[in-house]
């Protein structure tokens, strides 16, 4: 059973094929700023897997019977949900907020199978350096920062300011392969299966 991954993020379809698998990308229609402003009391393992359903579901409803995968991630910082910047002035303000401080990646995942639905999050301590204005205003002009959960990747520009990690590093990337693994067979399906 070929997996459909409903997310135009790179970083995760690098992920899944570095694990073997060659999914079918079907990016879903979720705006995820509304739906982001519509639960504003949630915290930021709520949004995450909110979103992931949100976005598994809508690729699933136009593809019925198909194994889809949704997936976001938001950076909970004093328990407020961080997603993308999407701005180079927001993107500034984040790292001045973040730097020299701890905060945790979450990865909302949702997995429709035949059978049903799997929905899981993983949480991945992220030890920020403590990057001066220059660096940070460096960084923010790359772009790479703007499209990313809170503003940081651990496998691009932006690992040299990351000092370490408390769990998954797959997590940090945009999905949590181990934990996906485990969905899989949840589900009654062979990981080996999805292998291209």
């Amino acid at each position: 059973m070929r997996l459909i991954l409903a997310s135009a993020s790179p970083s995760r379809l690098r992920l899944l094929r570095a694990a073997g698998i060659e999914p079918e990308v079907i990016v879903s229609g979720v705006d995820e700023e509304v739906l982001t402003e519509a639960m504003p009391h949630a915290g930021p393992d709520e949004v995450a897997r909110v979103l992931a359903q949100a976005k598994a579901r809508d690729v699933a409803a136009r593809h019925p019977g198909r194994l889809v995968l949704g997936a976001d991630s938001v950076l909970d910082v004093d328990g407020r949900s961080l997603g993308k910047p999407g701005t180079a002035q927001v993107a500034t303000t984040r790292w001045h907020e973040i730097r020299g401080r701890s905060a945790a990646l979450i990865t909302g995942h949702c997995l429709i199978h035949p059978g049903g639905e799997e929905v899981a999050t993983a949480r991945t301590v992220v030890h920020f350096a403590f990057p001066d204005d220059a660096e940070i205003a460096a960084y923010v002009a790359t772009g790479e920062p703007l499209q990313v959960a809170g503003g940081f990747t651990l496998d691009g520009y932006g690992s040299a300011f990351v000092r370490r990690i408390e769990g998954d590093p797959a997590n940090v990337i945009g999905l949590g392969i181990p934990l996906l693994r485990d969905m899989v067979r949840r589900a009654g399906l062979s990981w080996p299966d999805l292998w291209t």
